[in-house]
């Protein structure tokens, strides 16, 4: 009987044990299957913040996937653009970016990937010499911006980006027309300068450009073109170094 009985508490245990097991499981299955937007957007704010970037990304990615309302889906594209700027991926950002806009143009976050955008390549600008590949990108993203967003929200700062950018395009191609001045490589340099006066004419160092412009057409024996730009450069800036040192031009 005592064996009997054994066996019967035994069995009942067992019974209990595999209730519990599959009780669990089924928890462990539900939660696991549980999708929550909002959730997973907060969750991945807090992997960027700790630089978890991958991490970041796979919950985003399962929001674009998984949402079917579709309305945290575009922010959290844009988040995905957003990781790889923060993790100096520019490229990568670019893309993602770019894919924002494609999906949503009509979206009140695309003028702010398109700004992304012309920021991303700004902030790798190192200077004249290096520099201007880059500035002409961010140039051209700006311009981009305010055609296709004319009502975009960055008033203030997009014509200091949009400036500082023309400025290094002509400053690159100052020191360019400068080297070739300094060789005697007159009409390359020619060539630049002409282009500084033609496209940048806000340029800040536009003064040194017309001298110069001046002095390779003098030096070309093109006098009267010489006499054009000195002019010119007398005019606008008359209280320049370089108006001052033109006035000292032998021109036959």
């Amino acid at each position: 009987m005592a064996n009997k009985a054994n066996k019967i508490i035994y069995l009942v245990f067992v019974f209990i044990i595999s209730l519990t097991i599959i009780n669990c499981s089924g928890k462990t299955q539900i939660k696991k299957e549980e999708f929550d937007p909002v959730t997973y957007l907060k969750k991945s704010d807090e992997l960027i913040s700790k630089k978890e970037y991958e991490e970041a990304r796979k919950l985003l990615l399962e929001i674009k996937n998984r949402e079917s309302a579709k309305e945290y889906a575009p922010l959290a594209q844009l988040k995905i653009a957003d990781s790889y700027l923060k993790e100096d991926e520019t490229e990568l950002a670019v893309t993602e970016y770019r894919r924002f806009i494609e999906l949503y143009p009509e979206s009140t976050y695309a003028p702010y990937a398109q700004y992304s955008i012309g920021m991303a390549y700004f902030r790798q600008i190192e200077g004249a010499e290096r520099g201007a590949g880059t500035a002409q990108k961010a140039l051209e993203e700006f311009l981009k911006l305010e055609k296709i967003y004319p009502r975009h929200p960055y008033g203030e700062i997009l014509p200091l980006r949009i400036q500082k950018c023309r400025n290094i395009i002509a400053e690159g191609e100052l020191i360019i027309g400068k080297f070739y001045h300094k060789k005697g490589s007159y009409k390359a340099a020619i060539g630049r300068f002409e282009g500084i006066v033609k496209n940048y004419s806000d340029f800040k160092n536009l003064d040194e450009a017309l001298y110069l412009l001046a002095d390779s057409y003098r030096r070309i024996e093109m006098p009267d073109m010489a006499r054009q730009y000195l002019k010119m450069l007398k005019d606008k800036f008359p209280d320049s170094k370089f108006a001052k040192k033109a006035e000292g031009m032998k021109i036959q």
